[in-house]
C-alpha cells in the first residue's frame, strides 16, 4: 500500500453581522428541511453531487450510493446533528414529474459549539446557478437560528471552485490540513 497526502483548508466563518439571505431559486427548484423519512433523499443527492469528484479519493464512501447513505444516517445520528442547518435542494418541473435530489448541505455542532458543515454538494448539471451558494447560506442561517456564531468547514484544496464560493460568502483558511489516504501500489 502506498500513502497519498491531500491538502486539505480548515475554513471558517463569524456569523455576527453577517446577511445569511440567499438569492431567489430558479423556477422548479425548492429546499426541504431534514426529515429522516427523506435520508434516502439526502444520500442520493450526496451520491450524485460526489461520485465522480476529487473527493471520492479522499472519502471513498463518496464514491457509491451505499457508502453515502452510510454517511448520512451516521451524520444524522451524531450526538450535535443540527436538522436546521441539514437541507435538501430539490427540482420538479412539473407536478407529473418524479422530483430531483440535486443538492445537499448537513450542520452539526460540535463539542465546543461550533458549528461544521458536511458534504456540501450540488449535483453536476445543476452547478453554476448559485445553488450552492443557496444551500451554504440556508444552513448558515440554521446554525445562526440554533445560537451557533462561528461556522468552520474542510475542502480539498485543489477543489477551486469550492474554495471560491467559501471565500466569496466569508470565509477564510484558517490552516491547511492533510488527509492521508491509502492507495494500491501501481506497477
Amino acid at each position: 500500500m502506498d500513502l497519498v497526502y491531500y491538502k486539505r483548508f480548515r475554513m471558517e466563518i463569524n456569523l455576527a453581522g453577517r446577511d445569511l439571505t440567499p438569492s431567489p431559486l430558479p423556477d422548479s427548484f425548492f429546499f426541504l428541511p431534514w426529515e429522516e423519512s427523506l435520508l434516502d433523499c439526502f444520500a442520493r443527492a450526496k451520491y450524485l453531487s460526489f461520485h465522480d469528484e476529487m473527493d471520492t479519493n479522499v472519502f471513498p464512501c463518496l464514491a457509491d450510493y451505499a457508502g453515502c447513505r452510510r454517511l448520512m444516517a451516521e451524520i444524522a445520528g451524531k450526538p450535535g446533528f443540527l436538522p436546521e442547518a441539514t437541507w435538501l435542494l430539490v427540482r420538479q418541473a412539473g407536478k407529473q414529474e418524479r422530483p430531483e435530489y440535486c443538492g445537499t448541505v448537513q450542520g452539526v455542532r460540535d463539542r465546543h459549539g461550533f458549528g461544521a458543515i458536511q458534504n456540501l454538494g450540488v449535483a453536476g448539471g445543476y452547478r453554476r446557478r448559485g445553488l450552492g451558494a443557496n444551500l451554504l447560506l440556508r444552513s448558515l442561517a440554521g446554525f445562526r437560528h440554533s445560537g451557533v456564531r462561528r461556522v468552520f468547514l474542510e475542502v480539498t484544496a485543489d477543489n477551486d471552485d469550492a474554495v471560491r464560493l467559501y471565500r466569496r460568502v466569508g470565509f477564510h483558511t484558517i490552516r491547511a490540513v492533510y488527509k492521508t489516504v491509502e492507495t494500491a501500489n501501481t506497477p
